[in-house]
């Protein structure tokens, strides 16, 4: 019988130590976070569907169901949408997701660190735990990001990591040899020693680092949507769906193009804003505005209209409110660098942005 245990754990030498004891038993793990209030709880646990609960407290038996033979984590979606769903990813996807990026990135397991400090829930956080067990790295393990922690960890020998574009912002890049970003919009300014990375929970984490495809990872866009199909896909979802055709590609969802092997990433097909009879993406405004200095944060949503079907929308958190930029202002930075189509028509002015632990606008809020 192969167990699926929900490891609701903070990050640290415990949560390691679990995972490799259910890795060792033949049994799938599934991180959860043991903070999440309680109904979030239950949805996460019923994603899954566990048949053992690992708490701080111990260990108690749930009513889920059995892993299949070579299943090693069930991790569920980023849930941008409001809706996450659970991927299950076998040792066979997980051990080609460490190998292909250890190989990208030149580890040497003899000399390099890495440090987990994203949230282990989410694939971008786990995938370096479970790359550092695969190829023998050493690691380090945090319960969340802590800009003094993480540079400390560098002080004493980390030389890798992976951070959203936020988290980076805040530390002393240059610690570390490599920085992988993932998790939201790539800022163009970001750090001369970062890897720009693509993927998702269904691919086990990225596969696409600064636009190139990892070995052993085929990248296609047919109708406008990219395609993968690669040993890092998962099995399936939890609930027993499986999107991957049969001979092998799996849809992302996200439009793009590959141009002399490069892949281009526009965003999410669902959220395109189509006004007065053309496309705009959000994800090329968004960068523009991002890049000022009275712009806090910014996302790029398309709101109902009339006349044009719906208008580009700036929700903004100035970085003083009592000063926020306004609308021609907005205009004119849009304008400076992409088509008239892409500048915002209208301004709403917040004092946050709903975000997941990974720093992925929740548009579903918006």
């Amino acid at each position: 019988m192969n167990e699926v245990l929900a490891l609701l754990l903070p990050g640290g030498p415990a949560f390691v130590a679990e995972l490799q004891r259910a890795w060792d038993a033949g049994d799938a793990v599934a991180p959860v976070d043991p903070r999440l209030p309680p109904a979030a709880l239950d949805a996460a646990l019923g994603a899954i569907a566990p048949t053992v609960v690992v708490d701080p407290t111990g260990r108690r038996l749930a009513h889920g169901r059995q892993a299949e033979p070579g299943d090693a984590l069930i991790v569920n979606t980023s849930g941008t949408t409001g809706h996450p769903r659970a991927a299950v990813l076998t040792h066979d996807a997980v051990a080609a997701s460490a190998v292909a990026t250890s190989a990208a990135l030149e580890v040497d397991a003899g000399k390099d660190r890495w440090l987990a400090c994203l949230p282990l829930t989410h694939v971008g956080g786990l995938s370096v735990i479970t790359r550092a067990m695969i190829t023998g790295t050493d690691l380090e393990v945090h319960d969340g990001f802590d800009a003094e922690a993480v540079e400390n960890a560098a002080a004493r020998g980390a030389t890798l990591v992976s951070l959203v574009a936020t988290a980076a912002r805040r530390i002393n890049a240059s610690l570390f040899r490599l920085i992988l970003l993932g998790g939201s919009a790539i800022p163009t300014d970001r750090p001369a020693n970062s890897v720009a990375t693509y993927g998702m929970t269904e691919t086990g984490g990225g596969v696409v680092y600064d636009g190139v495809p990892l070995d052993g990872v085929e990248v296609r866009s047919i109708g406008g949507e990219l395609q993968l199909r690669c040993e890092m896909l998962m099995r399936g979802y939890r609930d027993g769906t499986n999107p991957i055709t049969a001979d092998g590609w799996y849809g992302t969802g996200d439009s793009g193009r590959v141009v002399d092997g490069i892949v281009q990433v526009d965003g999410r097909i669902g959220d395109v804003i189509v006004t007065g009879g053309e496309k705009v993406w959000p994800g090329p405004v968004e960068r523009v505005l991002a890049r000022d200095p009275r712009i806090r944060e910014v996302a790029v949503v398309g709101r109902p209209d009339h006349e044009w079907g719906h208008v580009v929308t700036a929700v903004l958190v100035p970085a003083d409110p009592s000063d926020p930029p306004d609308l021609d202002y907005l205009k004119r930075l849009v304008r400076a660098d992409l088509p008239s189509r892409h500048a915002p028509r209208r301004l709403e002015l917040v004092d946050s942005l709903p975000r997941t632990a990974i720093g992925k606008i929740r548009r579903d809020l918006l």
